[in-house]
């Protein structure tokens, strides 16, 4: 009866959804490559690449995930070199990330909608041996899936936020089954593996490793960008301080170019870069700053030729995807976005693996482990409004001393945190079918 009902559920929300579904694909961009993909649709390469073969099934929902999921593939591949790995993603931009991040053997798909036939017509075409999920993504049909036959499934950096944990206690009489089904679940933390227990997870399936975010580097295999020659052909100097706004949200970019336009009073040659989380909201931001008086220049504008001269841009905005790491390679200070206008925040891992000066918000929910290492270790600053921001960020400015200790000491805090990954690839190695 309760999948009855799920099912029922889901295609009366499908339908009702599908509209603004289908227009925040549409404006994201990139949604025809792989449309059919979403329906459990796979072309005749992919069938064929995956004709006798025993394959691992990585589910990675998003950009966030990609970076774990990079590493995972790249841990598990030497251990499993009979095995083909197939990842699967939901939106466009973490396809671009897969595509950027993983080598050409790995087959690289859209996750289906969770309808049953769409769920179906995946499995049979994939043919999982086992399935990984990446962080708290669980859809009944899925899993259901999977059980029906018999295929081990694993959970992997599970962190369960108070309004997850919220709405699966509340659905309880659903995902209960579900949960207890996972064959090994790798947790961040003691809590999240208490919340995980009561939601059904066997206590013997639960393994703590702490987070996967933390490391010192996610492999690439695509080109690197060279930021340091993007930002000559905008006029920029080598010897400019940069500071970047990484996956800002609304109202942090507006906050960041007033704060950068004050500062530069003092420090003339502050450069500042703004990644939005969300590329396609990149007109949105333009059309912002502009109406601040911000003199900037768009990514996507800056091919070979283009050339600006020294003092006429102020600010890059960045409206491609799969570049903020090489971004934050170059930047003196970064900015964590999600933080001060908007709750939950973005990673700061990356910043801080990279020896960087981090800064954010006060709003950082989606890191309860995280977080806390970094501020008593003195690894990142926390400021509680704008105001405090231009001062902690004119301090930092000031002092390259206190940048570098501040950059050490969150790379000491991610190298002290390393090892949860060779602990999560035993708990799948040791799950797998022999």
């Amino acid at each position: 009866m309760k999948r009855f009902l799920y099912n029922l559920l889901l295609n009366i929300g499908f339908i009702l959804s599908a509209p603004y579904y289908f227009l925040k694909m549409y404006r994201r961009g990139n949604w025809v490559a792989g449309f059919g993909q979403r329906f459990g649709q796979y072309d005749g390469k992919l069938k064929q690449a995956l004709t006798n073969r025993r394959i691992l099934w990585i589910h990675a929902v998003s950009v966030g995930e990609v970076a774990v999921c990079s590493r995972l593939v790249a841990a598990l591949e030497p251990r499993l070199p009979n095995h083909k790995f197939v990842v699967s993603t939901t939106t466009s931009t973490g396809m671009g990330e897969l595509q950027r991040r993983l080598p050409p053997q790995v087959s690289k798909i859209y996750y289906p909608i969770d309808r049953r036939k769409h769920v179906q017509r995946a499995l049979g075409t994939v043919h999982p041996e086992a399935m990984i999920f990446v962080e708290a993504e669980i859809w009944p049909n899925m899993i259901w899936g999977l059980q029906r036959r018999g295929l081990p499934h694993f959970l992997v950096n599970a962190r369960i936020s108070d309004r997850s944990y919220r709405g699966y206690r509340l659905g309880r009489f659903l995902f209960r089954e579900l949960f207890a089904g996972f064959r090994g679940v790798g947790v961040q933390g003691e809590a999240d593996a208490r919340r995980l227990e009561s939601l059904g997870v066997r206590p013997e399936a639960l393994h703590v490793v702490g987070s996967l975010k933390f490391a010192d580097d996610a492999p690439i295999s695509g080109p690197r960008l060279d930021v340091s020659g993007l930002l000559r052909q905008l006029g920029v100097d080598d010897s400019a301080t940069v500071l970047v706004g990484g996956s800002t949200h609304p109202g942090e970019e507006a906050i960041l170019a007033g704060v950068a336009r004050r500062l530069r009073e003092r420090f003339p040659k502050l450069f500042l870069i703004l990644a939005p989380r969300h590329h396609e909201r990149g007109g949105e931001v333009g059309r912002e700053l502009e109406g601040l008086g911000v003199r900037f220049a768009y990514r996507s504008e800056i091919r070979p030729g283009y050339q600006r001269r020294p003092g006429d841009v102020d600010c890059l905005l960045v409206n491609t995807t799969g570049e903020l790491r090489f971004f934050y390679e170059r930047a003196d200070v970064v900015f964590v976005g999600k933080s001060l206008t908007v709750g939950g925040g973005q990673n700061p891992i990356e910043p801080a693996a990279l020896g960087k000066a981090v800064v954010f918000g006060p709003r950082m929910e989606n890191f309860p482990q995280v977080v806390p290492q970094f501020l008593s270790r003195g690894g990142a600053v926390c400021v509680a409004d704008a105001a405090e921001l231009e001062r902690v960020l004119g301090e930092l400015l000031e002092s390259p001393e206190r940048r570098a200790a501040l950059g050490q000491a969150a790379r000491e805090v991610v190298r002290s945190n390393l090892g949860g990954l060779e602990k999560t690839v035993e708990m799948i190695l040791a799950g797998l079918p022999r």
